[in-house]
């Protein structure tokens, strides 16, 4: 039997789906900010991959508002290998990001490559270039309205270029991974604001403490055209450089509790990052769960690169 959705009914609920998108949109992540970015910088300004003189393979898995269909989850991936040669690293990052009926993927590859100012000063740049596909699914949410009949469809080229400062114990650096010259997926209920330019600052600074205490404190700050201005704000205590415990706050009145563990190959990421005032929608918990996975390989394993 065929079910049928009375009209005022199908207007309430299709202003509610719009009322929760809008409100994600208000409070929103930078395009592809994460918690722990303090431990893998490269998918913000792939010039972070002059760093660590290992190859590695990084994956992040980030899900908000878990147990409501069409909650927003991330999944990034990205691997590097060095080229020491030349001092310089080449890799690709892909990105995926969904929102109940939009869907973004993203792949880019990368070269980096550094300069060497002093002793242990260096100066890296880095260009990625890669496309980006947009899909929002309107007909999904009612089929028989004209105003939900066509779906949303394209894919833009993309362009980036990221600049760092660095030696082994600080960075700080400015990039654009994601350089948009024309929009995409003009229909959006988010208005484009995947893809305006975003402009990630970010830092970190090593406090060694002896021999079995490291402390970073570090930030990132994402400007978006449109999009409130959000920074992070965190400090990171290592142990033995086997295990990390660390805090973000976002001026967005977030907050997130992190946790690492750390061997020569691999390193294991945990976050949970909740809202602090009126980040709760209703009953909708803005609590969100990330966890990361670093394998690491090359010539220098026995350098933990805590950076």
């Amino acid at each position: 039997m065929r079910s049928y959705i009375k009209p005022g009914i199908k207007v309430l609920l299709l202003s509610a789906i719009c009322f929760v998108f809008s409100i994600y949109t208000a409070y929103a992540q930078q395009d592809y900010t994460y918690s722990q970015y303090m431990n893998n910088q490269t998918p913000l300004n792939p010039a972070y991959s002059l760093l660590d003189k290992n190859g590695s393979l990084n994956a992040l898995l980030r899900k908000q508002w878990v147990g409501i269909d069409g909650a927003p989850s991330s999944f990034i991936f990205n691997g590097n290998m060095p080229i020491e040669s030349i001092n310089g690293a080449a890799g690709a990052t892909v990105k995926n990001d969904q929102f109940g009926i939009e869907h973004l993927t993203e792949v880019n590859a990368f070269f980096a490559k550094s300069i060497q100012l002093s002793e242990k000063a260096f100066l890296g740049v880095s260009l990625n270039a890669g496309f980006r596909n947009y899909v929002a699914n309107y007909s999904t949410l009612d089929s028989n309205d004209p105003a939900f009949r066509d779906d949303v469809r394209q894919n833009k080229p993309n362009l980036g270029f990221g600049v760092m400062f660095y030696s082994d114990r600080y960075f700080i650096g400015v990039a654009v991974p994601e350089l948009t010259f024309t929009s995409l997926g003009s229909a959006s209920i988010q208005d484009n604001s995947y893809f305006r330019n975003h402009y990630n600052f970010s830092g970190a600074y090593l406090i060694d403490g002896g021999k079995d205490v490291k402390v970073k404190p570090a930030f990132l700050a994402t400007y978006t055209k449109g999009v409130p201005f959000i920074a992070n704000f965190s400090t990171t205590l290592y142990i033995k450089n086997v295990v990390g415990f660390g805090a973000d706050y976002r001026t967005n009145n977030e907050m997130a509790g992190i946790i690492s563990f750390m061997m020569s190959n691999f390193r294991l990421g945990y976050s949970y990052q909740f809202g602090t005032a009126s980040n709760n929608i209703g009953r909708f918990n803005n609590s969100t769960h990330e966890v990361t996975l670093t394998y690491r390989f090359g010539q220098h394993l026995e350098d933990i690169n805590l950076l």
